[in-house]
Parts: structure tokens; sequence; C-alpha cells
């Protein structure tokens, strides 16, 4: 059987002292012959699935305490407001009545303080997409979403303009030799970062197995709209990075912290649904306490999420200007779906979360981005109060990947790339340009939200192929 103890046992997520004393006894005298790992698969499945050894005389009453244990665990019962608190709707006409229904239901959280919808909203799982929720003392982990830390990353270049044309062919091969989209695999040469040695990854047991995939993902990209561009950004007068205002070559990445956020994401949804029980309706916005173990577990993971997140970013544009012999002269960096603490004017401590929206306070810099073939904008927030100090993400969804899909062809969709005289590697027509709002319409609507620096125009893009 090999020695099994108490920390074997913990690790697996047996916590309960009477039933660690169980398993240990049981284990002693029925699985002399199983190996340690054999067992601990053993164990793993009967946690997993307790109900279906109940019938064997030798797992049944791990089975039935664990059961038991279940049984035992407590949650609460929570209804909600009977009217939805205040939420400021930016670019109303553009959005779906679907997600405004979305966000009305969060709205009436009793945890939540205050809402506000982006112009790019469009319906996701619990929030909407778009949707910026103030709450006190609770994080809600759909609200945050499944892509923890997704993020925009910007590099302006020492590179005149032109130089994407001129160099064309070694961008190509660069981003195809140095990039990497999916769910699986990984670059070819493997990454380093700090941020794999984080200690997060040995104090949290459910942290430690995913350590690994972290590590082939890391500087990769994910599928749906993640991108790399090469392109061209024209700085306005008196920008924020206090550059000349002219023409530049620049860099812009999108994507997030793959599969350790989606496991993360998951692992703390599942909890807060077991803890926090909402009518049906409203099931997915489940939210863990702050003050509750599970709530500074998530917010320590979501924070580490958020941090391989950039790390990835980190990588991927270093790695590309290090092949093309660049050299980053400013970045702007932001996340869009993550949380924050935040101070409303009241003086309310809260929790901000942003579900696709990019954070704007007073002179905050950040990244809006439009489609394959449309502008992306660098802004400065303007910190308006009515909008949680948020812009939205993007120019977001005019249309779902399936309705996109069944309304455009290959063909269709690469004259329409042709014609805006951008390169695309890889992408899918779910992806296509007229599958999203336009850029300019929704900028337009967020005119009081932020204040546009500068325009950058995609001339290399590379994409998922689905």
């Amino acid at each position: 059987m090999g020695n099994l103890r108490t920390k074997d046992l913990s690790k697996i997520g047996y916590q309960n002292d009477q039933l660690r004393s169980l398993v240990i006894n049981i284990a002693s005298k029925n699985f002399k012959h199983h190996s340690k790992q054999e067992l601990l698969d053993l164990l793993v499945e009967i946690k997993n699935n307790p109900e279906a050894f109940l019938e064997n005389e030798e797992t049944k009453k791990i089975a039935e305490k664990i059961i038991g244990k279940v049984k035992e665990q407590n949650f609460k019962v929570y209804e909600l407001r009977e009217e939805p608190i205040p939420c400021k709707i930016y670019g109303s006409k553009g959005i779906e009545s679907s997600a405004k229904k979305q966000m009305e239901i969060a709205c009436m959280l009793p945890v939540s303080v205050q809402g506000a919808l982006m112009p790019d909203a469009h319906m996701g799982f619990g929030l909407p997409i778009g949707g910026v929720l103030a709450t006190e003392q609770a994080i809600i982990p759909y609200a945050v979403g499944m892509d923890i830390g997704c993020r925009m990353a910007l590099s302006i270049l020492d590179a005149a303009a032109g130089f994407t044309k001129k160099y064309e062919y070694q961008i190509v091969q660069a981003i195809k030799n140095h990039t990497h989209f999916g769910m699986e695999g990984g670059l070819e040469i493997r990454q380093d970062h700090e941020i794999l040695d984080h200690s997060l990854f040995n104090e949290l047991p459910f942290l430690k197995p995913l350590r690994g995939k972290a590590a082939r993902q890391l500087g990769t990209s994910g599928n749906g709209n993640h991108f790399v561009e090469f392109g061209e950004i024209e700085l306005m007068e008196n920008n924020g990075l206090g550059l000349e205002p002219k023409v530049y070559t620049a860099l812009l990445t999108h994507s997030g912290s793959r599969g350790l956020g989606a496991a993360i994401a998951k692992q703390y949804t599942q909890i807060a649904m077991e803890s926090c029980k909402l009518p049906r309706h409203a099931q997915q916005l489940a939210w863990l306490d702050m003050e509750s173990e599970a709530g500074q577990e998530y917010w320590l993971a979501m924070n580490l999420a958020g941090d391989y997140a950039k790390a990835c970013h980190d990588r991927i544009h270093k790695n590309l200007l290090s092949a093309l012999g660049l050299k980053a002269m400013a970045m702007v960096e932001n996340h869009h779906n993550f949380a924050w603490k935040d101070v409303l004017s009241d003086g309310k401590e809260t929790i901000i979360h942003r579900k696709g929206a990019t954070p704007a306070h007073q002179g905050e810099l950040g990244i809006i981005p439009g489609s394959m073939t449309t502008a992306a904008y660098l802004v400065s927030g303007r910190g308006i109060e009515n909008a949680l100090n948020s812009a939205s993400h993007g120019s977001g969804r005019a249309m779902s990947r399936q309705k996109a899909n069944d309304n455009m062809t290959n063909s269709a969709m690469k004259k329409l790339i042709s014609s805006a005289n951008v390169k695309l590697i890889g992408g899918s027509v779910e992806e296509n340009p007229l599958a999203y709002k336009d850029i300019e319409q929704v900028m337009l609507s967020q005119r009081e939200l932020v204040d546009i620096q500068g325009k950058f125009i995609p001339k290399i893009v590379r994409m998922h192929k689905e």
C-alpha cells in the first residue's frame, strides 16, 4: 500500500480529520496490495462520485462518510431585491435586450451596490460581456469571467511608419515561429518567467497540478477573438506616453490566462454556487464572501491568473521584438476580465467587477480594439463615477459565433480582409469583421468616458484558425 499519510489525503481534498482517519484505517486492512498512487486515484474517484461506491463493502464506509459530510455543508439561500440598484447604460440602442436583462438581474443581488453597462455589451454567462458591477464584501467568479485577466498589451516600437509593408515577410515568419494559438500545445522553445515560481502554486493544493500546464502555455494565445497584430498607430498631441505626435509601428496583442484562469474560474464558480443559493435565473451570479476562506483563496488565485496573463503578453512581445531586432519605446496594458478593490465617491469600499470592460479612472491609459480590419484606440480615462470608472473592452459582438459562421464564407471574408489591406494568418469566419459592432459608433457612445490619444490600424494579424 505504501505509506499513506494524512498530508497525502489533504492534497486530494480529504480535509476532515475523522474522514482521513477512517480512510487510513480501511486502506491498511483492505487495500494492502494497492500501490500508493493506485489508492490515491481510487480515493479521488470516491470523493468525486461517492454514490457509485456505496455497494462495495470495502469502500462503502468512506462513501457514506463523504455523503454525510456533503449533507452537513453550510449554504445560505438569498432572495433578490425587489428593485434593481442604479445602473447607467451607455449606447443603449446598440445593446441587445438579453444583455440588459442580465445586467438588471445582477443589479438585484443583495450584495450589489452599483452597476454600469458599456456600449459593446452583449449576452454572456452570469454578468453580460461589457457589464460592470460594484459589490460589497462579495466577489462573483462569473462576473469576472472564465478567462480571468484577459487583457490588451500595446508596444510602440522604434520603427518608422511603413515598417510593416517593407518587412512583411520577416514579420509573418516571426509571428509564425514565435506565437501559438489554440487550447492545446505550446511554443517549441520552453518559456521561462518568474510567475512560474509564485508561492501560491504550492500553497493552494488545487493549483499545484496546474503549474505544468501553465508552464507549457506560457507565451501563447487562446482561440476566439485573441490576436497578435502588427500595425501603425498615430499618437495625438499631448498623449499620456510623452511621445512625439506622429505615426509609429506598433505591436498589439489580446489574450488571457489560458487554462490556468479557466480552471480557477470553474473551481470557484462551483464552490460559490454550492454555498450561495439564488433563484434559478440568477444562480450563475453566486458569490463568495470576501471574509470566507474560499473568497480569500479565489482573490489570491484570480490575481495569480491576472499576473500569469501579463506574463504571457510579456513573453509574446519580447519574443517577437527580439526576433525582429526591435525595441519598445512605450508599453500600455490593461485587464478587462477582472475584479478590483475600489472606493466609491461616497466612501463605500467595494469590489468592482469588470467583465469585458476597461478600467478608465482619471488619466488611466487603456486600449479598446475593434475587429481584425478596423481601428483600435489608445484611450485615457475620464474617471466617470456613473460608469464606475470604466469603458468598453472592444467593439463587442454584433452576431453570435454561430450566426457569424452561418452568414459568412471563407471567400467572402478573404475579400473583406483584402479590401482593408490586412494580411491575415489563421482566423475564422466566426471572427469576421462583420461579426462585430462598428467601433466608431461604440467610441462615440462612450465619448464622455474616455479621451482618444491614439489610433491603431492593423496591418498583419494572426488569430486562431478554428
